[in-house]
């Protein structure tokens, strides 16, 4: 477990609100009990909190929160793609295992169980869930997990204002390529069934 988390900016009901996740899979759940919002916005957890409704960034972003006040280290991973948007998650470690929580327009890029080696195998995991709307396959890469500890001068936490330096620095820090660019070229487009599974209640810009 990390060392105490400075958690003094939360209000006692916020604290006990998260605290009452208890688990990753706590987490997730509450997460998917947020509306998905399209708004360029970058709130900080307590702003998700009382809206109510985040994106991708702001869900990853709460749920480290989350996992933070209940012992987990606060890390998100950035997921690469092209011709499409990247998308952020939390991490977190079981027993040496690696998984994730993620807010999603898409069915298939939230939450995954604690089950994988690495975070190769994690970000994997993703690969074919992960496509836009013209159905290709455009997940490329990860970053290395980053601890957003390193903001609490900025209070990522509890700030009214956006939270924008954390997207920044995820889109500098050093990303893994999943594959050699050259097996992109034979990549094949996704199957309308897996398509429009994908697509459950998605939410349309």
């Amino acid at each position: 477990m990390p060392a105490k988390a400075n958690l003094n900016g939360f209000a006692p009901l916020e604290l006990r609100r998260l605290r009452g996740l208890k688990t990753p899979a706590g987490i997730q759940r509450f997460l998917d009990s947020l509306s998905y919002h399209l708004a360029d916005t970058a709130w900080s957890p307590r702003r998700a909190l009382r809206e109510r409704t985040a994106h991708c960034l702001e869900g990853a972003v709460l749920a480290a929160a989350a996992l933070r006040v209940n012992g987990y280290p606060p890390l998100v991973l950035d997921l690469e793609a092209v011709r499409d948007v990247d998308h952020v998650i939390a991490v977190f470690r079981e027993h040496g295992y690696w998984g994730a929580i993620a807010k999603s327009n898409f069915a298939g890029l939230r939450f995954r169980a604690p089950i994988y080696r690495s975070l190769r195998e994690l970000a994997l995991s993703y690969f074919e869930s992960y496509y836009n709307l013209r159905a290709e396959r455009t997940l490329r890469g990860y970053s290395r997990p980053v601890n957003l500890s390193r903001f609490d001068h900025l209070d990522w936490m509890t700030s009214e204002k956006s939270v924008w330096a954390i997207a920044e620095h995820l889109v500098t820090v050093s990303h893994v390529p999943l594959f050699p660019a050259r097996l992109a070229k034979n990549l094949p487009r996704l199957d309308r069934r897996s398509f429009d599974a994908g697509l459950t209640g998605y939410v349309k810009h």
